[in-house]
């Protein structure tokens, strides 16, 4: 027992199936009894309406024949009055004797007029005395008197039997009368067939063809959800397997992709940091009295960002403390005339063909995030600017605005020959512009180079939640716009 319910366990055959399987029947049954009763009236509907027809005009037709056969035999042989009224009193009775017939009448023509024969005698004195007046036709007859009429000339042009429908059960049968061969009028017949036991029969044989379906669709849905849920589970644990493996693939290639990444940023600002530390040799040789205050500024900052870099070189993802909190206060206007006057101005001072115009909003808000971020960030935009541009009185705009629309913004603009339009699309993939995405430069082997704006963007993006952009001036040249949240 222990072992079919753990077995059964398995396939998680729980309350909530159940009660699916439940309304899922409740909702079939609902919809097969109405597809029941309404397949049901039809079929009776017609079946009946062609059995009700049939019987009423076989009874009909087999009065008609009665009375004829007894009027050949009353004709060729010598029979008297009470016989022959006796006769056809008990043709006509015996057929009112039956449930289903509510009238019965003989319509003969006499003389230009419509008579209704009802009885043995008038009927006698019709055929055997025609001279004899005839009674007058009651007022209750007069409509069955209207409907021959109505199909007297269909009847002697087909000496068919005509039959009328009245609702839905009543039947009025005309059957010509034509004893000896000679038309004389028809016999009629009203009839409402009762077929209730019929129908209640096959209504039966229907309510248990519908449980009996029921049961199947029941046990086929049972079958169905076994079959399902096995098929389920095995899916399940196959998905399984292979998630653990798509996994542990994607760990390796997120691992590798983050080495990968940060080995690039370290050679990048290793780089710089070599460039800085050169700096410092220069300041040290160039150290007097004079320029004491300015050598402990620009070499403080200078060796600030050497440990900033050693720092980087410890992990691959610094903590967040290490990038943005309140004890950073960052002056970003003092930031960009230090990298300025102190980093572009002083390596290419030798052979500088560009300039910089610096338009510095003094309302520019402090930020809380490392200056030495914001440095990384900068200064690839700037450098991108001068590399691409390796012409003479290139102009290197840079402009701060405290009322931007975004809240915040830095422009960095140039007058050279700007990005190539495919560059400003953003990549159906990452969603960004391609620019800033990594190996993307116009330089001969990009696969060397392209790192600037990407790690740019990295850092502006992902680490200081800022946006980023760029794009081509109808002037010339190119704009990237650094966006701070409010």
């Amino acid at each position: 027992m222990k072992r079919l319910k753990s077995k059964i366990g398995q396939y998680h055959f729980e309350l909530r199936h159940l009660l699916v399987l439940v309304l899922v029947i409740i909702l079939f049954q609902i919809i097969l009894s109405y597809i029941h009763s309404i397949s049901v009236q039809n079929v009776i509907s017609k079946t009946m309406e062609l059995y009700r027809q049939d019987s009423a005009e076989r009874i009909a037709h087999q009065t008609a024949t009665a009375l004829e056969v007894l009027l050949d035999q009353s004709l060729s042989q010598s029979a008297n009055r009470t016989q022959i009224v006796q006769s056809i009193n008990i043709i006509l009775s015996q057929q009112l004797l039956q449930k289903n017939v509510d009238e019965v009448a003989i319509l003969v023509e006499k003389e230009h007029a419509i008579h209704i024969l009802n009885d043995g005698d008038t009927f006698f004195d019709y055929i055997f005395h025609p001279h004899k007046p005839m009674p007058a036709i009651p007022s209750e007859y007069k409509s069955i008197e209207r409907y021959y009429l109505e199909k007297r000339d269909v009847i002697v042009r087909d000496e068919q039997i005509i039959t009328r429908i009245q609702g839905s059960h009543e039947f009025h049968v005309l059957v010509p009368f034509v004893p000896k061969g000679e038309y004389i009028g028809a016999l009629y017949i009203k009839m409402t067939p009762d077929i209730r036991g019929i129908t209640e029969e096959i209504s039966t044989v229907y309510s248990e063809s519908g449980a009996l379906f029921t049961a199947l669709i029941l046990f086929g849905l049972l079958a169905m959800y076994y079959i399902s849920s096995f098929t389920v589970k095995e899916r399940d644990y196959a998905m399984t397997l292979l998630f653990r493996e798509r996994e542990g693939q994607m760990r390796q290639r997120i691992i590798h992709e983050k080495e990968s990444q940060f080995t690039r940023r370290i050679y990048h600002a290793h780089h710089k940091a070599e460039k800085i530390m050169g700096f410092i040799n220069e300041e040290i040789r160039a150290l007097t009295r004079e320029n004491l205050e300015a050598f402990k500024y620009k070499v403080s900052k200078y060796a600030r960002f050497v440990s900033r870099v050693i720092y980087d070189m410890k992990s691959a993802d610094p903590p967040i403390h290490a990038i943005r909190g309140p004890m950073f206060q960052t002056n970003i206007n003092m930031l960009i005339s230090f990298l300025t006057e102190h980093i572009f101005m002083r390596v290419f001072e030798q052979r500088a063909t560009f300039r910089f115009q610096l338009d510095l909003d003094a309302n520019f808000p402090i930020v809380n995030i490392n200056e030495f971020v914001i440095w990384q960030i900068l200064e690839p935009i700037i450098q991108n600017s001068i590399d691409h541009n390796p012409r003479t009185e290139l102009l290197i705009s840079i402009k701060t605005d405290a009322g931007a629309a975004c809240g915040a913004e830095i422009s960095i603009a140039d007058n050279g020959r700007g990005i190539a339009p495919e560059f400003l699309e953003n990549d159906p993939q990452s969603g960004i512009q391609k620019l800033f995405n990594e190996n993307i430069s116009s330089k001969p082997k990009p696969q060397e180079a392209g790192y600037g704006c990407y790690i740019a963007y990295g850092l502006a993006a992902k680490r200081c939640g800022w946006k980023i952009k760029a794009r081509n001036l109808p002037e010339g040249g190119c704009q990237f716009i650094i966006c701070l949240s409010k």
